[in-house]
């Protein structure tokens, strides 16, 4: 059975509304497309203020994407420590930090050559 496309922009909706529902900060969209080395479309970056709400707000994206378009990540990485857990959607790969890792790593600047869009908080 062919596994359904679905469509980025409807996905990156979902997700931002999932990272919103449990008040994720600082949200990032990489739009990777013109980078020919990228692995995905998008990336999508935000923190929390502790493993417990870096959690909640995995869980909230996994439950807004299922309920709105019936998907689910490809693969979830990194919830035990809940530091900075990756959500692989395929084409758009979410990365949810605690704020002083995500300063740490700052994958922002290694992919310099993406367009950023910040979204702003509605809290």
């Amino acid at each position: 059975m062919a596994k359904k496309t679905i469509n980025n922009d409807v996905l990156l909706a979902n997700i931002i509304k999932g990272i919103e529902e449990v008040k994720g900060n600082d949200i990032d969209i990489l739009d990777l497309r013109e980078i020919d080395t990228a692995v995905c479309d998008y990336f999508i970056i935000c923190n929390g203020t502790s493993n417990t709400q870096v959690n909640a707000i995995v869980n909230s994206i996994q439950k807004t994407v299922s309920k709105e378009i019936k998907d689910k990540p490809w693969h979830v990485e990194g919830t035990d420590n809940a530091e900075w857990v990756l959500m692989d959607y395929v084409n758009i790969v979410v990365h949810v930090f605690q704020k002083h890792i995500r300063e740490y790593y700052n994958i922002e600047s290694l992919w310099g050559d993406a367009k950023i869009t910040t979204i702003e908080n509605k809290y």
